[in-house]
């Protein structure tokens, strides 16, 4: 694995990582992490699809892990336009490694906000992705996600931008655990897999409280994704994958799931695939099956 750190055209710098299998590649997969976690969580899935042939790589983004050691806070995008730079970042970071480390096929693969991160990318850059994978990702809030974006607004006024918001973070994520039974920890609704969430919570760098404009600029970015006239941007060829758990409450159990999928077909996009895993909650890629769920997406794409 090699490491690295990359500047952003606004002077700011991103970790980023990039595996290399042996011989020819048969395609370069970039993966992009969740909130309040990191990359390094995906090394498993990452090695996994470099011994498959594939050129993986990876980063940190702004405000999380290794990026939010070296600069920046931590759970915070930027003072404004937050998630649009993120989704820039994701570009000029795939943009420069395209270059350095060639391959014939582009696959983007992003998890839960790393989902909503690459349904931008694709909206704004869909012609350099031959294949996209959608990972715990969800539908659109609607009236909440609006409200949402009006607290944050207040909330920042009064108190601040820049500082952790518990009163937002338990309003959006206080009624995940609702649905599992007899919950152990506050993150049970991440796995059902008890060891990936006692490493999670063991893991510094992950369950942090984001800051108000971060939640401002995520709700944001949410609208975007849902946007008819943003998804009417993705090219129609574009084979798009969406998966996860069966009881994600991120997805809603599965309806956001299907509602994300919908948009696709009614814009006209010719391959939308939906995969829910009987029994599994968000994090599909930790959960104890796991390597069935790398299966599965390795043979989806390679189909393609």
């Amino acid at each position: 694995m090699e490491h690295l750190v990359l500047d952003m055209t606004d002077g700011f710098s991103i970790y980023a990582f990039i595996l290399q299998p042996e011989g020819e590649p048969k395609g370069h997969i970039h993966l992009l992490h969740g909130m309040s976690e990191h990359i390094g969580r995906y090394e498993e899935f990452a090695t996994y699809l470099m011994k498959q042939g594939y050129i993986v790589s990876g980063h940190d983004h702004r405000g999380h892990g290794k990026t939010a050691e070296v600069n920046g806070k931590k759970g915070h995008f930027a003072d404004e336009g937050g998630f649009d730079r993120v989704v820039q970042d994701a570009h000029e970071i795939v943009t420069a490694l395209r270059v350095q480390y060639p391959a014939n096929r582009f696959l983007l693969f992003g998890h839960s906000m790393g989902s909503f991160v690459a349904r931008r990318y694709v909206q704004l850059h869909g012609n350099e992705v031959d294949l996209a994978v959608f990972s715990g990702t969800g539908g659109d809030p609607g009236v909440s996600r609006i409200a949402g974006q009006a607290v944050a607004y207040l909330r920042g006024k009064k108190n601040g931008f820049d500082q952790p918001d518990h009163f937002l973070n338990k309003l959006i994520f206080g009624g995940f655990n609702k649905s599992v039974r007899d919950p152990k920890t506050p993150f049970d609704w991440l796995a059902n897999n008890s060891e990936a969430v006692a490493t999670y919570l063991a893991d510094s760098n992950c369950g942090h409280v984001p800051t108000t404009r971060f939640f401002a600029d995520l709700l944001e970015g949410i609208g975007k994704v849902h946007d008819t006239d943003e998804i009417n941007r993705i090219p129609k060829q574009l084979p798009i994958l969406l998966f996860s758990g069966s009881e994600d409450p991120v997805g809603n159990n599965g309806k956001g799931v299907w509602n994300a999928a919908q948009q696709y077909e009614h814009a006209g996009i010719e391959d939308v695939t939906v995969m829910l895993f009987e029994g599994g909650r968000h994090e599909m890629l930790n959960e104890k099956n796991r390597q069935h769920v790398f299966e599965f997406v390795y043979n989806w794409m390679e189909k393609r």
